[in-house]
């Protein structure tokens, strides 16, 4: 399945996500981080700045607010400053898009200029229904598989998001789709993250959360999403933002660390015998939780505040 890189990692703050006008997806908040009117010589004054001391590094990731394909985002001055310093170091780039932005010319503006060139874009479900009412995606699953296919004959590699437990699913309901948009991503990844919803400011999420309406993923629940992966075939990656927090994916605490630590072993190994779990009595209650919650008033609200911690 290949070999650990050193990987760095730029963040840049832009103008924002083109999404945002829409509403925004549902649990995403990075357009609060954006900063209005960024251009090129803004851009590349953040990114040489990011750069320094960075050191060598294999993979560089270069994240914004929504993304790097749109040319209102990021300008093809300050993508080119980015290319060239990668290009130059022999270093591969992974840059985010959604769907519409991804083109054979946006691509190939990528590609032609350097050879090692990976694209994510995020799948989240592979359920229109669940895009549309949970996610507020404004794309479709046919959207996300010709932007892959666009990807793929551009000479690009493919990197797939996977969401796990968008609102209003139950915890079982997410686990569910989670596979399901895993199985469809690994027809053309090469790569597949598998990403937990965590309570983000500013967001839908974060309202429902704060009424009870909704708990972020328990971590038996990433556990159980990996373990199905591990027949696909694909590198699947999981790291939770803010894992073992009770805005992140978490269990009672008691054993989130050692699962925590275990699926990040998981993913650098791509070994399933990398993912080994620690027994804990909140095992028995996410049971529970994934057999009754759908039978609750509205299906989604946190069980887990009802029951005494274990």
């Amino acid at each position: 399945m290949g070999k650990v890189a050193e990987t760095g990692v730029v963040i840049l703050r832009t103008s924002g996500c083109a999404h945002a006008a829409s509403g925004a997806c549902t649990m995403c908040g990075y357009n609060i981080e954006s900063v209005r009117g960024a251009g090129a010589d803004d851009l590349s004054a953040q990114f040489a700045k990011a750069v320094e001391g960075l050191g060598d590094v294999e993979l560089l990731k270069v994240y914004t607010s929504g993304s790097f394909l749109d040319d209102r985002e990021v300008p093809a001055e300050a993508a080119r400053t980015i290319l060239d310093w990668c290009r130059e170091r022999g270093t591969g780039l992974l840059v985010e898009s959604r769907a519409e932005f991804v083109t054979e010319e946006s691509v190939g503006a990528l590609t032609g200029v350097h050879d090692d060139i990976e694209v994510a874009i995020g799948l989240e479900s592979a359920n229109d229904k669940v895009l549309k009412y949970s996610i507020n995606k404004n794309m479709t699953v046919a959207d996300y598989d010709r932007a892959a296919s666009t990807v793929k004959r551009s000479g690009g590699k493919l990197r797939s998001y996977v969401l796990l437990k968008p609102p209003f699913l139950t915890e079982a309901e997410a686990v569910e789709d989670a596979i399901a948009a895993a199985r469809h991503a690994a027809l053309q990844s090469d790569t597949i993250s598998l990403n937990p919803v965590n309570i983000q400011k500013g967001t839908l999420v974060e309202r429902l959360w704060k009424v009870w309406a909704y708990r972020s993923p328990w971590l038996w629940s990433v556990v159980e999403v990996l373990n199905a992966c591990a027949s696909l075939d694909r590198k699947v990656v999981c790291d939770p933002t803010g894992g073992g927090k009770e805005r992140g994916a978490h269990n009672c605490g008691g054993c989130d660390g050692a699962i925590l630590d275990s699926i990040k072993d998981h993913s650098l190994a791509q070994s399933r015998s990398a993912l080994k779990t620690p027994e804990c009595d909140c095992h028995d209650l996410w049971q529970t939780v994934m057999e009754l919650e759908g039978f609750t008033v509205g299906g989604t609200c946190d069980l887990q505040r009802f029951f005494r911690a274990p």
